[in-house]
């Protein structure tokens, strides 16, 4: 990372910005986005910026006048640009509140950070090799009012994400509270039996994920038939097919889970009637 963007101003990348009296730090109060810029625009920018601006009421924020995402979006082009992304890039936007207590922050106004990295051309590419994913059985999803947002307490994922890759997993599916599908370390989860397209309803604590919203609606568009339900690991696992999706890498292939492998007929077709649309 060459620079950053830190409450509007640009620093160097070994730039330290957070002190041990950080809220952030010191509590994960915090949300962030992650968005996928390419062919000059930052992809479903409004939906991004609407699940930002949901998570700072639930956590609080006072958000000020001059804090608003047409602000936001011309620091990320400025960034973009000061740190030679051109084509295409990952850009992190981290909201979090500044120093104090647990009972006593200093204000509730948000401070943010932004960071932009390249992404290589072939993001977003049919991954004909399929992914090789695990379960998780350990930390659970809650499911309340922060299951479905992008925040900065990401303890389940993390260890998620470390079981994932001591084990030589491509990724790992998390549970939730109730020992059912919540999502996976980076993504929403899909799964096809006979046809029928099935993910996780919100209710069942998975983040209400941007490309997760897209494919439902423009699945349906297409006359797919889409249920959002609780799904088991016994359904998981005895499904057609099964593929993930988020907004760096918006549909993926799922090739086995445990003992249990995948077709990715209907997936691949799935694939190729929405790419255009959601990259």
């Amino acid at each position: 990372m060459k620079y950053f963007i830190y409450d509007g101003k640009v620093y160097a990348g070994e730039v330290m910005i957070a002190g041990p009296e950080s809220r952030g730090l010191r509590y994960g109060d915090g949300l962030f986005e992650t968005l996928r810029y390419a062919n000059n625009k930052l992809a479903f920018a409004d939906e991004h910026f609407s699940r930002l601006w949901k998570g700072m009421q639930v956590l609080g924020f006072e958000i000020p006048k001059h804090f608003n995402p047409d602000k936001l979006q011309s620091l990320v082009a400025e960034l973009l640009i000061k740190n030679g992304h051109n084509f295409s890039a990952r850009v992190r936007l981290s909201v979090f509140r500044g120093d104090g207590g647990l009972y006593d922050p200093v204000g509730n106004q948000p401070h943010f950070t932004i960071q932009t990295l390249a992404l290589e051309p072939v993001h977003g590419q049919w991954n004909s090799n399929g992914l090789v994913a695990g379960i998780h059985e350990g930390a659970r999803k809650s499911c309340d009012v922060l299951s479905n947002l992008k925040h900065n307490n990401f303890l389940p994922y993390i260890l998620a994400a470390r079981e994932a890759k001591a084990s030589k997993w491509n990724d790992a599916i998390l549970l939730n509270q109730h020992g059912r599908i919540c999502d996976s370390s980076i993504a929403n989860v899909f799964l096809i039996k006979e046809n029928v397209v099935f993910t996780p309803a919100l209710e069942e604590g998975c983040v209400a994920g941007i490309i997760r919203k897209v494919v439902i609606q423009e699945l349906r568009s297409r006359l797919y038939k889409v249920e959002e339900k609780a799904i088991t690991v016994d359904d998981l696992l005895s499904a057609d097919e099964v593929f993930l999706t988020n907004s760096i890498h918006p549909i993926r292939w799922v090739k086995a889970i445990k003992d249990t492998t995948y077709g990715n007929n209907l997936t691949q077709k799935i694939y190729s009637e929405l790419i255009q649309t959601i990259l």
